[in-house]
């Protein structure tokens, strides 16, 4: 098992597809239900086992086959020895160790070897479970429309806080990919020392920049050219048979008579796009509109106000001659009941809650240039997890009263997962200075402790529900882009890094309220220390790695 574990870092999907293999008395995997003799249906494999999370049925299982699955499988929910035989002594690559098992009440219950379990994933680092399981490659353009020129560039007092949520979201997006291994770029570049980015910079947020005097005419022009001799183009007989109805379409249509008009229901018809507003019609082929670049997918990130919008523009590219992939990822409206602020107005009201709660809590400490930058991130990480923590498509409702807002106590969020990330720098400072004291010595290489010493219920919970499962969590937001034929909307689960890390800081601070880490300076005591010393380091890896795909640097001291 040594060298298994050397070779392949442990994972939840691999354990819990072994575990079913097993159950079901087949070593391979196993795809889509069959059935027995007689009547009976096997289920689904994925659904024969399910990880525990909760402390309480941690104490006494790690994975569940639940009796009504083994009903299913077997008579009387009985278990055969000779299967029961295979799941104890289950092995294979990225599979945890297993240390026992039973059936119960509620069905078969599994333990996870934890000491082995400890010693693979903090022997020589966890950089392996901070990582996408794969690198993905490609290139993707990120397409904010809030930042377009309509015709002029948007500025903080005219950005609505729905278009902040797609900004904030299409920086989020950009870090994950990049996470992937994909190549990204961002769309459209902005006037640089331009007041909008001057704002997003004081989030944390490095949008790309061009000369002021740049301009995008050759490209416009090019564009131009493509829509005129598109086949989607409509031309004058066709435009007097759709309009002689008269009528209020007629009106529009004169409007704009002589512009280039394309057909783009008959774009996303013909070409088999699925997902796009039937009620497109035509539109005219406005240059401006165009994000051009060489790529292979083009991820538009627009508020459900701008959506139909930026599918007829999305259908005019297309009608253009491009045919890299277009996917619409979707944000859902911000709601401030009793108040209407821009998105200036929302960050100016939460730095100035940020630095009145930070004043209230250390006093005269808050001065300086320092607290100056400690301010900004954490404002910064106040906003991302008020606009980013809720399902993208929904919409989020915020509490912009001046009398409440941000604290630094209590687990609302960006303020709770910045102080609990910060507490774990305190400690190795701490640590580092009894070092220097000779309290301490320097922590010993791993094959010199005894990982058995980790048995409080939060450090396995602290390993089992967050080190191990990361790099998974990283892989299932990858794999979004990878799905075809699901329409022009694309659903990517954005929210779960921000739930990840507040549920992290709710466990983590539990646990390093009721364990004293840096216990008195005894020989006999080192062992242990030095094993909670190595999770929590891992630990802070965690922190600072999912931290990274929200453009948000660690606190360091509070």
């Amino acid at each position: 098992m040594e060298n298994i574990e050397a070779l392949s870092p442990l994972r939840i999907t691999p354990t819990v597809r072994a575990l079913s293999s097993a159950l079901r008395g087949k070593r391979e995997d196993v795809h889509g239900s069959s059935r027995g003799n007689g009547d009976r249906v096997f289920p689904e494999p994925e659904k024969l086992w399910f990880k525990e999370s909760s402390a309480k049925n941690l104490r006494n299982r790690d994975f569940l086959s639940p009796t009504t699955m083994l009903n299913t499988l077997y008579a009387d929910g009985q278990v055969p020895p000779a299967v029961m035989s295979r799941v104890l002594s289950l092995r294979g690559s990225g599979v945890l160790p297993v240390a026992g098992g039973e059936v119960m009440g509620e069905g078969l219950r599994v333990r996870v070897d934890r000491a082995a379990a400890f010693r693979a994933v903090l022997a020589g680092g966890a950089a392996e479970y901070l990582k996408p399981l794969s690198q993905r490659h490609g290139c993707v353009v990120l397409n904010c429309p809030a930042l377009h020129p309509k015709p002029n560039t948007p500025s903080p007092d005219t950005m609505s806080l729905g278009q902040l949520r797609t900004v904030l979201l299409a920086d989020h997006m950009g870090a994950l990919l990049r996470r992937q291994g994909f190549a990204v770029s961002f769309c459209p570049a902005l006037p640089e020392d331009s007041d909008i980015v001057n704002f997003l910079r004081a989030l944390g947020i490095d949008w790309p920049t061009a000369p002021t005097n740049w301009t995008n005419e050759e490209r416009e022009e090019k564009i131009q050219e493509l829509l005129e001799n598109s086949q989607y183009r409509e031309r004058e007989m066709e435009r007097g048979r759709r309009t002689s109805g008269g009528g209020g379409r007629k009106a529009e249509e004169d409007e704009s008579e002589g512009a280039l008009r394309v057909n783009l229901k008959r774009v996303f018809q013909e070409e088999g796009l699925l997902g796009y507003d039937p009620s497109l019609g035509t539109c005219t082929g406005e240059s401006e509109c165009f994000p051009i670049a060489a790529m292979v997918t083009a991820l538009h990130v627009t508020s459900c106000q701008d959506e139909f919008r930026q599918q007829q523009i999305a259908m005019l590219w297309r009608a253009s001659g491009a045919k890299h992939t277009q996917r619409h990822l979707v944000c859902g409206p911000v709601k401030t009941p009793g108040s209407h602020l821009t998105a200036a107005q929302y960050l100016q009201l939460r730095r100035g809650q940020m630095k009145e709660a930070s004043e209230m809590k250390y006093g005269d400490q808050v001065e300086g240039h320092t607290w100056e930058d400690i301010i900004k991130v954490m404002t910064s990480a106040t906003v991302r997890f008020e606009l980013l923590s809720t399902v993208h498509t929904s919409p989020v409702t915020l509490d912009v009263k001046r009398e409440g807002g941000v604290s630094t106590k209590g687990p609302r969020g960006g303020v709770f997962v910045m102080y609990n990330c910060a507490r774990l720098h305190t400690l190795f400072d701490s640590y580092e200075r009894g070092v220097e004291k000779g309290l301490y010595p320097e922590i010993p290489e791993d094959s010199q402790l005894d990982f058995s010493a980790l048995k409080e219920e939060g450090e396995w919970l602290l390993l089992f529900n967050y080190l191990i499962p990361f790099s998974e969590l990283l892989e299932q937001l990858g794999q979004a882009l990878d799905s075809e034929g699901g329409g022009a909307r694309v659903n990517i689960k954005t929210e779960q890094i921000c739930k990840f890390l507040v549920s992290l800081s709710k466990d983590f601070s539990s646990y390093y309220n009721r364990v004293h880490v840096l216990g008195e300076p005894l020989p006999h005591l080192f062992n242990q220390m030095f094993c909670r010393l190595y999770l929590l380091r891992a630990l802070r890896e965690l922190y600072h790695s999912a931290l990274d795909t929200l453009n948000l640097p660690p606190i360091r001291q509070l």
